[in-house]
């Protein structure tokens, strides 16, 4: 009995082997990611993704987001281009230069809402800025903008405005560098995970970020005043990109799958993620910080000063041969449209 009772244990082993063997994912997407997991682009965007591509694939794909990134947050876009990571997102900003029609969406006034400014961006960029090239060497999963950005200090007052001249200001873009520029402040480009560091040490005066960044970064101990304008200062605009190769090397039944759950879908939900963080960060900011929301004197020249920023980016349409204007108008009514729903 004994040599029966090994055979037949030998064979439910290879058995099990066997059926784990089918089980198992036959490609695996390695996702670098540099934000803490209990950021909403972590756990409301990307691990719901991860899990939504697993199900749309029926377990033949699955995604890893790894525990430690492969790089800093502006190395994201090339770790994904030459294959060192699968997926990744960061914001186009990071890379100054590089990525020149994205700035359409971070331009001051657009939206008061993350989806609505996302879902519309998607449209638009699907329309009239993908053929442009300039994220060759990966599938674009989607782009997308956080929500309305304001301008916090660490004291220095927000009105008048003429108060603000020489501040310094953590920036995030070529837009919001520009903007800083224009309103009389000094702009210091950083990534975001630099904010604290650069606000505690007294390196600069304040910040440009949305509601949700400021508790998530604990910035709300050493933030005092803030300036609100309707639609925003500005926005950030985001990439969530694929490797192409590795992208090319799924079959069309898993590529239409990943596509089902990428694109709208996604950027909807991302959207909707960073909306729901900043209506949560909101109330809690303005127990806290010194909250002013620009009058129509200001909002001149603040307009006044938006409007280089808005120049220069059409500057950058006409040279690339992108309508400036007819995507802008695309941006501005498929937004009305989304807010509408």
């Amino acid at each position: 009995m004994k040599p029966l009772i090994g055979t037949v244990a030998a064979g439910a082993i290879a058995l099990a082997s066997l059926t784990g063997m089918a089980n198992a994912a036959e490609t695996t997407l390695r996702l670098s990611n540099w934000l803490p997991p209990s950021h909403p682009m972590v756990k409301d965007m990307m691990v719901p993704w991860a899990e939504q591509v697993k199900e749309a694939t029926e377990g033949r794909v699955e995604v890893q987001i790894l525990d430690a990134p492969l790089g800093p947050p502006p190395a994201h876009f090339d770790l994904v281009a030459t294959g060192a990571a699968d997926v990744a997102f960061s914001a186009h900003g990071y890379t100054p230069g590089r990525f020149v029609l994205t700035d359409l969406a971070e331009l001051p006034f657009l939206t008061p809402s993350s989806e609505a400014l996302s879902v519309a961006y998607w449209r638009t960029y699907q329309a009239m800025l993908a053929d442009a090239g300039e994220h060759n060497g990966v599938k674009v999963l989607s782009v997308f903008g956080h929500g309305p950005g304001h301008l916090f200090t660490t004291g220095r007052d927000v009105t008048p405005m003429a108060e603000l001249s020489g501040a310094k200001i953590r920036v995030a873009s070529a837009v919001t560098n520009e903007l800083a520029e224009a309103m009389g402040m000094v702009a210091l480009q950083a990534p975001s995970s630099k904010s604290y560091e650069l606000l505690s040490n007294g390196v600069a005066d304040g910040i440009y970020f949305p509601y949700e960044s400021v508790p998530f970064f604990k910035l709300d101990s050493l933030l005092e005043k803030g300036l609100t304008v309707p639609g925003g200062l500005y926005n950030v605009s985001f990439f969530f990109v694929m490797n192409q190769a590795k992208w090319d090397g799924l079959s069309p039944e898993d590529q239409s799958a990943i596509d089902s759950v990428s694109g709208e879908a996604l950027v909807r939900m991302t959207g909707r993620a960073w909306d729901n963080a900043d209506a949560a960060a909101r109330d809690g900011i303005e127990a806290k910080i010194d909250m002013h929301e620009a009058s129509e004197a200001e909002m001149e020249n603040i307009r006044a000063a938006a409007q280089t920023v808005y120049d220069t980016v059409r500057g950058k349409y006409e040279a690339k041969g992108v309508d400036f204007d007819a995507a802008l108008a695309m941006l501005k009514e498929e937004s009305a449209k989304v807010a509408a729903e």
